[in-house]
């Protein structure tokens, strides 16, 4: 492990890679998600994790490690483009992004640890870190996000789905490498659980919240995005609106005799085997659901 020392005469560490989690299907995204995989989406300009290895590039984070998994493929141009190193993840259809974590735990020391789909405005990476973090933004009023209580230091003391007024979980986390090695010795103790598979990684972290400290770094929520839905991306990116850039919405609207602009509230659904089927969408104040496996579209 790397340390320097910081004017202050605290120690830091000195960033060795950062590891982009990019292997799951992103099914809310739909329909883009089916035809693309999400992290490979234009937003602004920029393919979405391209811009975020340009950041870390740009801090001067020296290996970057890509884990995929759904679209694999789709990834294999970035070695060439920005010498990255993919890790596929064979289990990302039967886990959870826990899955992805044990897929690079030999790589994990000094780590940023990213989300493939965030975007950040301004570049939130940085060489040496003082401390374990994970992002975070303010919600004002009602919240389903993950919401942080911390000591006054910052440590996170507790994590609650749901909240009012509070920090959540948002954005990327700098694991030190004290932290990746317990993360990866409790990780391996409990992975071939059966209650384990379906986990978040940050659910396996909060059951050890005790043992794994991290604190809080605080963002303006006009740094940090996400976009879960088609719609919310059309709210950041107005070019959405008029063109979604995908060939199914293109082809319904066409059917529909409309502008891609009249289609909204799109939303993805689901097979009795969990796996993404189709999508959902208003049109003219009617419903219309499209199924990926008959491409047949019907009004409900």
């Amino acid at each position: 492990m790397l340390y320097a020392t910081s004017k202050g005469g605290i120690s830091v560490s000195i960033v060795d890679n950062a590891v982009i989690m990019a292997a799951g299907t992103a099914s809310r995204f739909a329909p883009l998600s089916y035809e693309m995989h999400k992290a490979l989406i234009t937003v602004k300009g920029e393919v979405l994790i391209e811009r975020q290895i340009r950041q870390l590039k740009e801090a001067g984070i020296p290996e970057i490690y890509i884990v995929t998994g759904y679209k694999s493929e789709q990834f294999e141009y970035l070695k060439e483009k920005f010498d990255v190193h993919l890790v596929y993840n064979s289990e990302y259809l039967v886990r959870n992004n826990n899955s992805s974590i044990y897929a690079a735990k030999d790589i994990l020391k000094n780590t940023y640890l990213c989300s493939s789909d965030n975007y950040f405005s301004e570049n939130p990476f940085e060489r040496e870190v003082e401390d374990c973090y994970y992002a975070a933004v303010y919600a004002d009023g009602e919240t389903k996000e993950w919401c942080l209580e911390c000591d006054n230091d910052g440590t996170i003391s507790k994590v609650d789905i749901g909240g009012k007024n509070s920090w959540y979980m948002l954005g990327h986390t700098f694991w030190d490498e004290t932290f990746s090695k317990k993360f990866v010795e409790i990780l391996e103790e409990e992975y071939n659980k059966p209650e384990t598979a379906d986990l978040l990684w940050e659910s396996i972290y909060i059951n050890h919240i005790n043992e794994l400290k991290m604190k809080i770094q605080k963002y303006s929520d006009q740094v940090v995005f996400e976009f879960d839905t088609l719609d919310e991306l059309r709210e950041f990116d107005k070019t959405y609106i008029d063109d979604t850039r995908s060939q199914l919405l293109k082809s319904v609207a066409n059917e529909l005799g409309c502008k891609e602009s009249e289609i909204t509230e799109v939303l993805s659904y689901k097979d009795n085997n969990n796996a993404a089927a189709g999508f959902m969408f208003t049109y003219n104040q009617d419903k219309y659901k499209y199924s990926y496996k008959e491409k047949v579209l019907r009004r409900v």
